[in-house]
Protein backbone atom coordinates (compact mmCIF):
# COMPACT_ATOMS: atom_id res chain seq x y z
CA UNK A 1 0.00 0.00 0.00
CA UNK A 2 0.93 3.49 -1.32
CA UNK A 3 0.34 6.06 1.42
CA UNK A 4 0.91 8.64 -0.90
CA UNK A 5 -2.29 7.06 -3.34
CA UNK A 6 -4.26 7.00 -0.23
CA UNK A 7 -7.23 9.35 0.62
CA UNK A 8 -6.45 11.67 3.43
CA UNK A 9 -9.41 10.95 5.09
CA UNK A 10 -7.93 7.32 5.76
CA UNK A 11 -4.61 8.55 6.71
CA UNK A 12 -6.56 11.42 9.21
CA UNK A 13 -8.47 7.82 10.63
CA UNK A 14 -5.28 6.19 11.17
CA UNK A 15 -3.70 9.21 12.49
CA UNK A 16 -6.42 9.69 14.93
CA UNK A 17 -5.91 6.24 16.56
CA UNK A 18 -1.40 6.78 16.72
CA UNK A 19 -1.83 9.91 17.93
CA UNK A 20 -4.56 8.90 21.07
CA UNK A 21 -1.99 5.80 21.39
CA UNK A 22 0.65 8.28 21.71
CA UNK A 23 -0.63 10.37 24.32
CA UNK A 24 -2.16 7.57 26.66
CA UNK A 25 1.61 5.95 26.11
CA UNK A 26 2.51 9.34 27.68
CA UNK A 27 -0.38 10.01 30.62
CA UNK A 28 0.43 6.03 31.75
CA UNK A 29 3.07 7.54 33.89
CA UNK A 30 1.05 10.02 35.06
CA UNK A 31 0.22 8.51 38.27
CA UNK A 32 -3.08 9.35 38.46
CA UNK A 33 -6.97 6.92 38.23
CA UNK A 34 -8.07 5.91 34.95
CA UNK A 35 -11.10 8.28 34.48
CA UNK A 36 -8.72 11.20 35.23
CA UNK A 37 -6.31 9.60 32.47
CA UNK A 38 -9.26 9.82 30.15
CA UNK A 39 -9.83 13.48 30.96
CA UNK A 40 -6.62 14.26 30.88
CA UNK A 41 -6.13 12.20 27.23
CA UNK A 42 -9.52 14.13 25.71
CA UNK A 43 -7.77 17.15 26.43
CA UNK A 44 -4.72 16.49 24.39
CA UNK A 45 -6.75 14.73 21.60
CA UNK A 46 -9.35 17.33 20.81
CA UNK A 47 -9.54 19.79 17.94
CA UNK A 48 -8.23 22.38 19.57
CA UNK A 49 -5.34 21.22 20.90
CA UNK A 50 -4.18 19.54 17.97
CA UNK A 51 -4.00 22.55 16.07
CA UNK A 52 -2.00 23.72 19.06
CA UNK A 53 0.39 20.90 18.50
CA UNK A 54 0.84 21.81 14.95
CA UNK A 55 1.90 25.16 15.23
CA UNK A 56 4.47 23.55 17.66
CA UNK A 57 6.25 21.30 15.22
CA UNK A 58 5.00 23.42 12.03
CA UNK A 59 8.66 24.81 11.28
CA UNK A 60 10.13 21.36 11.41
CA UNK A 61 8.41 19.72 9.01
CA UNK A 62 10.24 18.91 5.79
CA UNK A 63 8.62 20.28 2.48
CA UNK A 64 7.08 16.70 1.79
CA UNK A 65 5.55 16.51 5.53
CA UNK A 66 4.17 20.12 5.09
CA UNK A 67 2.21 19.01 1.74
CA UNK A 68 0.08 15.71 3.13
CA UNK A 69 -0.35 18.19 6.59
CA UNK A 70 -2.23 20.69 3.65
CA UNK A 71 -3.69 18.01 2.29
CA UNK A 72 -5.14 16.55 5.18
CA UNK A 73 -6.19 20.32 6.22
CA UNK A 74 -7.84 21.35 3.14
CA UNK A 75 -9.74 18.06 2.51
CA UNK A 76 -13.70 18.52 2.87
CA UNK A 77 -15.29 17.09 5.41
CA UNK A 78 -18.76 16.99 6.70
CA UNK A 79 -18.22 17.11 10.27
CA UNK A 80 -19.31 20.19 12.21
CA UNK A 81 -16.93 20.54 14.98
CA UNK A 82 -18.64 20.68 18.74
CA UNK A 83 -16.45 22.25 20.53
CA UNK A 84 -13.28 24.34 18.19
CA UNK A 85 -13.42 26.13 15.44
CA UNK A 86 -13.60 25.34 11.67
CA UNK A 87 -10.05 25.88 11.56
CA UNK A 88 -8.72 24.12 14.27
CA UNK A 89 -10.76 21.16 13.28
CA UNK A 90 -9.36 21.35 10.03
CA UNK A 91 -5.81 21.84 11.22
CA UNK A 92 -6.46 18.66 13.42
CA UNK A 93 -7.32 16.89 10.49
CA UNK A 94 -4.00 17.73 9.28
CA UNK A 95 -2.06 16.64 12.05
CA UNK A 96 -3.67 13.18 12.04
CA UNK A 97 -3.37 12.80 8.16
CA UNK A 98 0.62 13.81 9.17
CA UNK A 99 1.07 10.97 11.98
CA UNK A 100 -1.17 8.49 9.60
CA UNK A 101 0.84 8.85 6.75
CA UNK A 102 4.17 8.76 8.42
CA UNK A 103 2.79 5.81 10.51
CA UNK A 104 1.84 3.92 6.71
CA UNK A 105 5.19 4.73 5.69
CA UNK A 106 7.09 3.45 8.23
CA UNK A 107 8.55 6.03 9.91
CA UNK A 108 8.28 5.82 13.55
CA UNK A 109 11.37 7.52 14.46
CA UNK A 110 10.26 10.80 12.68
CA UNK A 111 6.60 10.15 14.71
CA UNK A 112 8.57 9.84 18.01
CA UNK A 113 10.72 13.00 17.13
CA UNK A 114 7.43 15.18 16.31
CA UNK A 115 5.34 13.59 18.90
CA UNK A 116 8.20 14.07 21.96
CA UNK A 117 8.60 18.06 20.56
CA UNK A 118 4.90 18.54 21.11
CA UNK A 119 4.58 17.28 24.14
CA UNK A 120 7.48 19.10 25.95
CA UNK A 121 5.74 21.95 24.37
CA UNK A 122 2.05 21.46 25.53
CA UNK A 123 2.12 19.58 29.09
CA UNK A 124 3.34 21.43 31.21
CA UNK A 125 0.26 23.40 31.46
CA UNK A 126 -1.99 19.85 31.93
CA UNK A 127 -0.28 17.15 33.57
Amino acid sequence: MNPDLLNPSVLAFVGDGVYTLLVREKLAGVNRRSGDLHALSVEFVKASAQAKAFNVISEDLTEHELSVFKRGRNFHTHNTPKNSTKEEYHAATGLETLFGYLHLCGNATRITELFDKIWENLTLEKV
